[in-house]
């Protein structure tokens, strides 16, 4: 034994592919094939070949085989939204949450990218041009935005959280808002509220209308008058919009928010004008994040089954990426009313 080897039998730098190949007697190429998980080997040869790298300790270049397979062995997760909203929205914690999970067991790696603006879009349209990453995933697209528009131009595999339209063209995964919100509104009905208001979301996000669209049909299925005030997902959207409405209307008996974000900030709000939640107003949200659960009282709210959207997203992408055309599926999970104390 050489002064090269230790009394293990490994090389003292580290182990070669052709160290391998010529421990376990076989091609470099051979080697090669086992280490990719291709069934072109016999069972003999790929178990003499992982126990040649068992011995041996040999670790797979992963940046060597990603350029020898025009891979980047990296996906990215872009948020086209402020870094402020981003840190105060559960729903996006729950959503990375999912897209690890999803990774996990790959050897991808996760870039999480913020686009808070045209500085940062140009940026990021320089950054996926040179083809560092596999795939993208979209999250908070509004109906606006160039980037959906601007990697499917460059052939990047991509899919949306949440759809721009009915006929989105891209694979998305989206969860059904328009019977989240029909819902959690006929809840209200039949708990014989009759002036229901809602907070609506910024109408440039389609799940923002499907959500309106649902409190609309669940008012039409209960005789009820449609009272809509809009916000924005945040807080102080909410604080906005119930000041709003309880201008127009002093006396209304319930309020659906789009988000509990928003919910929370017409709870304030209802607080301050001294009504009672449920008593003189019953409150709803949307997502059944921590804030519902926390709130006080806690927050009838419907859930999405985010961190399940973010993982579902993933397992797309990754098909997407495989296959030789795309396949532009689409999936939309469904939502469930949890009842609490405020309604």
């Amino acid at each position: 034994m050489t002064a090269a080897r230790t009394a293990r039998g490994r090389s003292a730098g580290r182990p070669t592919l052709e160290e391998v190949a010529a421990r376990a007697g076989v091609g470099r190429g051979t080697v090669s094939r086992v280490i990719n998980g291709s069934p072109r080997v016999s069972e003999e040869t790929r178990a003499a070949v992982e126990a040649a790298v068992a011995e041996l300790g040999y670790v797979p270049n992963r940046a060597a085989r990603a350029l020898a397979a025009n891979r980047a062995d990296a996906i990215a997760l872009v948020v086209p939204e402020p870094e402020a909203r981003f840190f105060a929205e559960p729903y996006f914690s729950d959503i990375v949450r999912g897209v690890g999970a999803a990774l996990a067991d790959t050897e991808m790696q996760l870039l999480l990218t913020l686009v808070g603006g045209d500085r940062e879009r140009r940026r990021l349209a320089q950054y996926l041009a040179s083809h560092r990453v596999d795939g993208v995933l979209l999250v908070s697209v509004h109906a606006d935005d160039p980037l959906p528009d601007l990697l499917e131009q460059l052939g990047i595999p991509v899919v949306i959280s949440g759809r721009r339209s009915e006929d989105e063209p891209l694979a998305s995964v989206d969860s059904d808002n328009f019977e989240g919100a029909r819902t959690a509104v006929a809840h209200l009905a039949a708990r014989g509220r009759r002036t229901i208001a809602t907070i609506a979301g910024p109408l440039d996000v389609y799940g923002a209308r499907r959500r309106l669209d649902g409190y609309r049909s669940a008012l039409a299925e209960a005789g009820l008058a449609e009272l809509t005030a809009h916000g924005d997902f945040t807080e102080e959207g909410g604080r906005r919009a119930m000041t709003e409405l309880l201008a127009r209307a002093p006396h209304l008996d319930a309020v659906f928010a789009a988000s509990d974000l928003m919910a929370s900030g017409a709870r304030q709000v209802l607080r301050e004008h001294g009504r009672r939640i449920p008593d003189d107003t019953a409150l709803v949200g949307f997502d059944d994040s921590s804030i519902a659960r926390h709130m006080d009282p806690p927050l009838t709210s419907v859930r999405q089954p985010i961190e399940d959207m973010g993982r579902a997203m993933t397992e797309l992408l990754l098909t997407e990426i495989a296959a030789t055309a795309p396949t532009r599926r689409s999936l939309i999970l469904p939502t469930e009313l949890v009842v609490r104390a405020s309604s």
